[in-house]
């Protein structure tokens, strides 16, 4: 009878070890992982200096327009909501939903653009140097 206890015990600590460990499991989904930019150009060596990492939330109402820009700096982001068009100066374009990952221009002159119909949210991380811009129009 003590074996039965026993082993009813241990099956049931398990189960709840199992189920627990289930509920607390972490997830890992690489969204992006390049050496080059959206358009395809590799992305230039780091600057010499002290690294400064900016994360930046950008929200861009529907059918509002960033004026044409370019960033010195490395930087990749993650279109949290709505709809953004990244249009390049040579012409090419970018359409992301959200969900999608950028890595973005890097030196090439762009701009976006939110044709949808509700404000695009866009988490930007830029890995730049210390007390220079990230972003020049």
């Amino acid at each position: 009878m003590r074996k039965i206890y026993l082993g009813i015990c241990l099956t049931s600590f398990l189960c709840i070890a199992a189920c627990a460990g289930h509920l607390n499991t972490v997830a890992v989904e690489q969204l992006a992982k390049s050496a080059k930019s959206w358009d395809g150009e590799y992305l230039p060596y780091y600057p010499q200096g002290q690294p400064e990492v900016t994360i930046l939330r950008i929200k861009i109402p529907a059918g509002a327009e960033l004026d044409m820009h370019y960033h010195p700096v490395i930087n990749a982001g993650v279109l949290l909501k709505g709809e953004l068009t990244v249009v390049a100066e040579d012409g090419k374009i970018l359409h992301l939903k959200a969900g999608d990952s950028i890595v973005e221009l890097v030196n090439k002159k762009h701009y976006g653009k939110n044709e949808g119909t509700e404000t695009a949210e866009i988490i930007v991380f830029y890995a730049g140097i210390e007390n220079r811009p990230i972003t020049i129009k």
